[in-house]
């Protein structure tokens, strides 16, 4: 009957009201995700000393925190799609072995970070900064972040598994109890309340790493007791190739994608040490906080991409342009909705992190002129959400390079010449996020143009049945 009724959802339920059902959950779930980082990086910058070299420690260990979240979520998302499509063709053995092969991704995962944190972590942060201070904060928070990280690397699995089978909410209760545990112990242990020693940043990474081994014991027992679609047997985890390159056919553009931010945040960390050490730490700042609004727009995109991915498995052009109509939709009312937001509270939001008055300032310019490129970055990420449910992953690579690189960091690299002899010209580095979405916004309309006539208009008028049986 659980099965049943999981795919009837699915498949009949309208889209218009099947997009809130599961998006909701989803943005709840990615924008507590980004305030994992907020809520660390408010409480560190606070510490009675050094708060704000604690700050940009934080900010210079962010781009690979980012590069582990990249990859964990897009193996998910990978998993998410074959393991949708594969539910909607009725194949259970096949959905079966892909939730097998992705408990033994997760482990070759989890072996590869923790042996950057024992063996790699000094040598990245060397690269960024020669403060002694920085330097020994963001080592320490960063080696704990990644030796212990088995929670955000199957928890990304999990999270995707209850999604694929129209369980978000249940993802989402797990994140929660992960973001509530976090903010608990932040200050417990970066200020040493309750007893406990004071650990300052390598609190905030203890406090981190346990949420997220929350967040995974709960996406567990969840997938476990709930799915019951999958059966789970030791058998399955035996490595595939065939799956494991089905599950990377989809998900290794969005990795790429999601990497791509980790390599435009570093690549943005030296740009801006030309203007100086407090406009990085402006831009981790900022960066941290426009998450929790681009994150919303990738809980939509998670949404976006099992239903599109169920109906194109079914044939069913009717739902797949559904799927595309009310995603762009709810994306940009979402957009909009952030920009207003941060254009409003920029002040305020800056205030919260005891800055220094040039910091600040940087860090509220940032908010105010960036925030302005929200509605188009919204809509690229919901494009390639479509793009990657439409099996079209170079389209989704292309829009990721074009975004969050191309566009970026050559520009970005030219402006900062201008204001790096006067910072108040700070504004022109910002523009360029800005010109990036609109010229990536333009390039994913013409690949969605291209898409529809190839793919969406050959699937004919599939008609539901009934739960897994269609009609033309």
């Amino acid at each position: 009957m659980k099965k049943q009724n999981s795919e009837s959802k699915m498949a009949v339920m309208p889209v218009k009201k099947l997009m809130l059902v599961m998006g909701i959950p989803m943005i709840i779930s990615m924008m507590l995700q980004a305030l994992y980082n907020i809520v660390d990086s408010a409480f560190v910058s606070n510490m009675k000393e050094n708060g704000e070299a604690a700050l940009n420690a934080l900010t210079l260990a962010f781009p690979v925190q980012m590069l582990m979240v990249a990859i964990g979520i897009g193996s998910g998302v990978g998993v998410n799609a074959l393991l949708s499509k594969s539910l909607g063709q009725g194949d259970k053995e096949k959905a079966d072995r892909i939730v097998g092969n992705a408990y033994f991704l997760g482990i070759v995962i989890y072996i590869l970070f923790a042996l950057f944190g024992v063996f790699g972590v000094e040598a990245y942060i060397s690269t960024q900064t020669h403060t002694h201070i920085v330097y020994d904060m963001a080592v320490k928070y960063l080696r704990i972040c990644c030796i212990v990280s088995p929670g955000i690397v199957f928890f990304s699995f999990f999270e995707k598994m209850l999604q694929a089978t129209g369980r978000s909410h249940l993802s989402t209760i797990a994140q929660v109890a992960g973001a509530v545990t976090n903010i608990i112990l932040d200050p417990v242990l970066i200020y040493g309340l309750c007893g406990l020693p004071k650990l300052g940043v390598a609190g905030a990474a203890w406090a981190t790493v346990i949420g997220q081994i929350v967040s995974c014991v709960c996406g567990l027992v969840f997938h476990l007791k709930y799915n019951a679609e999958i059966t789970n047997k030791i058998s399955y985890i035996r490595p595939d190739g065939k799956i494991i390159k089905g599950i990377y056919s989809i998900g290794l553009p969005a990795i790429i994608a999601q990497a791509l931010m980790s390599i435009m945040t570093y690549g943005m960390n030296m740009i801006l040490k030309k203007i100086g050490e407090n406009a990085v730490t402006a831009y981790g700042l900022y960066y941290k906080v426009q998450q929790f609004v681009l994150f919303a727009a990738f809980g939509l995109r998670d949404a976006i991409t099992p239903i599109v991915s169920y109906s194109h498995g079914m044939r069913n052009r009717k739902r797949v342009t559904e799927g595309i109509k009310y995603g762009m939709l709810y994306t940009f009312i979402i957009m909009l909705a952030g920009t207003i937001i941060i254009e409003a509270a920029a002040a305020p939001l800056a205030g919260m992190f005891g800055l220094s008055g040039q910091t600040e300032y940087m860090c509220i310019t940032a908010m105010r002129v960036i925030s302005l490129s929200f509605i188009f970055a919204g809509a690229n990420v919901a494009f390639q959400g479509v793009f990657q449910a439409l099996d079209s992953g170079v389209e989704s690579l292309v829009i990721s390079l074009c975004r969050q690189t191309l566009f970026v960091l050559p520009p970005a690299w030219a402006f900062a010449g201008i204001a790096a002899g006067n910072s108040d010209k700070i504004w022109v580095v910002w523009c360029t996020f800005t010109i990036a979405e609109v010229m990536s916004f333009i390039i994913a309309t013409l690949f969605m143009r291209k898409i529809y006539k190839k793919k969406i208009n050959n699937m004919g008028q599939s008609i539901i049945a009934g739960p897994g049986k269609l009609t033309e």
